[in-house]
């Protein structure tokens, strides 16, 4: 890891850690031990970018969540989303699906039949928001928003994309909960950027390319974060595929165990017990298969 310049005003960085989801390695940033969250964003993975043959394809079984909206969001592939609520529709590149899990909800996300026909590719990001206390036993709720309905703006050599949130001017139709920003950044050689400076939790994940922050080089594939005061410009030295995220951090603290997060230790141990007996529901269309609880998963 590239040292840090006495001035600057990244607080830690983030390397991934891989992981393994329905055939598919993921590079995982969050929860880090050091960082459990990042406004209120407790979980990300950067799925691919990754060629499946014919035949193959991502398999992420019927599981459960709560407490959570799930954040997936494309550059390549195709996905096809089914869940409790009989949603059944495909996630394509540069749309953005949010799943508010609230008091409970199933879903899956496989590579549908026509995808599996031939070669295909799959990359992308998936995030979960941890819900506000007065949102987590909400009724759960899916929304689709095509990639078309996604604020864009073109700067001097920046292409933004606000996936959810607010960011330099421009609000997201993605229903959120609480105050975050969560940008898609396309940036040319020499081309710099502010971060947003009116959140108090700030980061950038580094997607691909060479870039500096502040004048201290960062590697590819890490989550620099940074302190909460102070501009914070990036410079891009070769052409770079960035992600900006953060917020406001939530009051109380998560605990999160599998793919439960809530302000209750009880409640998660509610929501183990919920789905070994089934009370989460079918999903239509995906009822066969399911991932069982696992029997030792620390939290």
């Amino acid at each position: 890891m590239p040292s840090l310049s006495p001035q600057s005003l990244i607080e830690l960085t983030i390397p991934p850690r891989e992981a393994d989801i329905g055939g598919l390695t993921v590079r995982r940033l969050l929860p880090f031990v050091k960082r459990r969250m990042l406004g209120p964003f407790i979980f990300l993975d950067h799925m691919g970018p990754a060629e499946f043959g014919a035949g193959e394809g991502v398999d992420v079984r019927p599981h459960p969540h709560i407490g959570l909206a799930t954040v997936t969001y494309l550059f390549a592939g195709e996905i096809i989303h089914k869940d409790t609520l009989g949603t059944d529709l495909p996630i394509t590149p540069g749309a953005v699906n949010w799943m508010a899990s609230g008091s409970g909800i199933s879903h899956s996300e496989r590579t549908g039949a026509d995808e599996r026909g031939h070669l295909h590719a799959v990359h992308g990001l998936q995030s979960w928001v941890a819900l506000p206390k007065e949102f987590e036993e909400q009724r759960p709720e899916f929304f689709h928003h095509s990639a078309q309905t996604i604020p864009h703006l073109d700067l001097r050599g920046v292409t933004l994309r606000v996936i959810a949130g607010t960011a330099y001017g421009m609000t997201s139709p993605t229903q959120i909960h609480s105050p975050l920003f969560y940008v898609d950044v396309h940036m040319q050689p020499g081309a710099t950027l502010d971060v947003p400076s009116e959140y108090s939790e700030r980061g950038a994940y580094i997607i691909q390319g060479r870039v500096r922050i502040n004048h201290d080089p960062v590697e590819p594939h890490t989550l620099p974060v940074f302190l909460p005061e102070g501009k914070i410009q990036i410079e891009a030295e070769t052409q770079a595929h960035l992600l900006l995220l953060g917020g406001e951090p939530l009051p109380e603290k998560r605990f999160i165990w599998w793919n439960f997060v809530s302000t209750s230790q009880e409640r998660i141990e509610q929501a183990k017990a919920d789905w070994v007996a089934g009370r989460f529901g079918r999903i239509p269309g995906d009822e066969v298969e399911f991932v069982p609880l696992p029997q030792d998963r620390r939290s």
